[in-house]
């Protein structure tokens, strides 16, 4: 039951991030309107004076809950991350040693051997091996449907191991065109989607950036 209750933490770490990340966004947007100041504007005019079209104390405020968002955020990410590790690790562990436990399952005389400690983690089947930590307005990926925060499970084909930002770029170049079904964890929740590598105004096929976890 250790895989189940990790993976239930995990999820719920997931839940808090993608809170934390919306009420992120909301600062943003605040601080990034028509006029704004901005994360890191100025808030004094150019005589050096405080700005007086500009609400000062709360933008300070925003400012204030804005580092504090995205320390917990980092502090998320690394729990997240963490536990993410261990789930990969069970689950190479438990694909080297399925030989035995088959054999071990069917047993000459008949009788079975008892699984049940192993199955809560067998099913977590789609474990996220990237998240999107960036993502470009009206790049294909957002229109697509990409958020940023999503888990990344499977990408075409895709999966978690080794060199994954070539494969994942790879993909993308041979797929130009053609829709590529992405499996990601939005929220705790499974998803699928449909995302389509093309030629847009801004860089790359995607516009959006893989973290490896």
């Amino acid at each position: 039951m250790v895989g189940a209750n990790l993976k239930a933490e995990t999820i719920s770490l997931m839940d808090q991030r993608a809170s934390i990340e919306a009420q992120m966004n909301a600062i943003i947007d605040r601080l990034s309107q028509p006029g704004g100041p901005g994360i890191t504007g100025n808030l004094l005019d150019p005589e050096g004076f405080p700005r007086p079209d500009i609400d000062i104390p709360a933008i300070r405020s925003d400012r204030r809950r804005l580092a504090e968002l995205r320390s917990d955020h980092k502090n998320l990410t690394n729990r997240i991350d963490q536990n993410l590790q261990v789930l990969h690790s069970g689950k190479l562990s438990q694909n080297t040693s399925s030989h035995t436990r088959d054999s071990a399952s069917s047993r000459p005389d008949g009788s079975t051997q008892a699984s049940g400690a192993t199955m809560d983690e067998d099913s977590f089947l789609g474990v996220p091996f990237a998240t999107i930590d960036e993502i470009i307005e009206d790049s294909p990926a957002a229109q697509d449907g990409l958020r940023m925060g999503d888990l990344v499970v499977k990408f075409g084909d895709v999966v978690m191991g080794d060199e994954l930002l070539p494969r994942l770029a790879s993909e993308a170049q041979s797929n130009q065109g053609n829709p590529v079904p992405v499996g990601i964890m939005r929220q705790g929740s499974p998803m699928t989607l449909t995302v389509t590598p093309r030629q847009w105004h801004g860089r790359g096929l995607l516009g959006c950036h893989f973290r490896i976890l």
